[in-house]
């Protein structure tokens, strides 16, 4: 199956005697196994978020869009007054504090539970469709933004650089910052791909590698704190990455690492391109000190596969993700088009 044609977050309606289903592709196992839990209750679908067995803000804002339909259905079949549902549909809202598409989602699909539960599920369908539509839109736009900007040298292809997983597995499909990578290759304007690892949990590695392998193209995988080197030796013309959340300035939340990656293109003069839906744009935020950096259980850092591998007395400092500031920002690719940001406020025209 090629990794395009995946949906990550599927809903199943209720067969004869039985409950609906959300259907999620189970992350946490790629790329060893391909395998899908059928989540029925809140509890399981914030399990399933927390644990990142669905990740990527778009494929969360779209669960979580469902997961108002599955509280409805399990309200229903529990008993539950509208107190109780409020408060189970607030759980799911909360589950990952950074993504701000995982908020917009529920938001907008809450706000018609008073339709009933056929209302709320078209809502939920209809933040799939757009978000698909969207990717496809941002691939375009970004790859033709990339060739104007990043004109190679005798018909050379392009060499991008990319930092944890922005596919067809943290999106409604196709993906945001891997979709641009993808539209170039199928233009035949790709060279190859360096795809960070992106620790504590290996997304780059898992996700991304195995999604351009599904794919075939060319591609290599590099340890974090090999990117900075990668770009300043001349390997990177581009590096294109996803985003949790967008102030109002531009400053920009996203995997852990990312800053990084965006003071070495400034100093080797490169795009830093961040792709992301107008959905993750969030014009209430005022500047990137005011996004809620979520932090992670110290186990992630502190062990691996279960095995202790720092002293028992270290703690582990685990920050999901970092900002980068505004101005680092070479160009926001949003399915409206691109902004060349730099640096100041972005226009709410069009982005809100």
């Amino acid at each position: 199956m090629s990794s395009q044609d995946l949906r990550a977050v599927t809903w199943t309606a209720a067969a004869e005697g039985g409950a609906p289903s959300l259907s999620l592709i189970d992350q946490t196992v790629l790329p060893h196994a391909l395998n899908r839990l059928d989540v029925t209750t809140v509890d399981q679908l914030v399990d399933a978020i927390v644990r990142l067995v669905v990740r990527g803000a778009p494929a969360i804002g779209a669960a979580g869009g469902y997961g108002v339909a599955l509280a409805m259905a399990q309200g229903e079949r529990e008993g539950w007054d509208r107190a109780r549902l409020d408060a189970e549909v607030a759980r799911v809202r909360a589950a990952r504090p950074t993504a701000v598409n995982l908020m917009v989602c529920v938001d907008r699909v809450a706000a018609r539970i008073d339709e009933g539960a056929v209302a709320v599920l078209a809502e939920a369908d209809a933040i799939v469709r757009e978000d698909l539509a969207a990717n496809h839109a941002m691939g375009a736009f970004g790859a033709d933004w990339l060739l104007k900007r990043v004109p190679p040298g005798a018909d050379r292809p392009l060499r991008i650089l990319t930092h944890c997983n922005t596919g067809a597995l943290a999106t409604a499909g196709w993906g945001t910052a891997l979709g641009v990578i993808r539209e170039l290759h199928g233009r035949g304007r790709l060279e190859t791909v360096y795809a960070d690892e992106t620790r504590p949990l290996l997304q780059g590695a898992r996700l991304t590698a195995w999604e351009l392998a599904q794919e075939g193209i060319p591609h290599f995988v590099q340890a974090d704190g090999a990117a900075a080197g990668t770009i300043l030796r001349g390997e990177v013309d581009a590096a294109i990455v996803g985003a949790d959340r967008i102030a109002a300035n531009g400053d920009t939340a996203n995997k852990v690492g990312t800053v990084g990656i965006a003071l070495a293109c400034a100093y080797a003069g490169i795009p830093f391109v961040v792709a992301a839906p107008t959905t993750t744009v969030d014009l209430a935020t005022a500047t990137g000190s005011d996004i809620h950096i979520e932090l992670r259980g110290e186990g992630e850092v502190l062990e691996w596969a279960g095995i202790r591998t720092a002293p028992a007395g270290s703690r582990g400092h685990n920050p999901a993700f970092d900002v980068t500031p505004g101005s680092l920002v070479t160009a926001l690719v949003t399915e409206r088009g691109v902004l060349e940001v730099g640096a100041g406020e972005l226009p709410g025209v069009g982005l809100s």
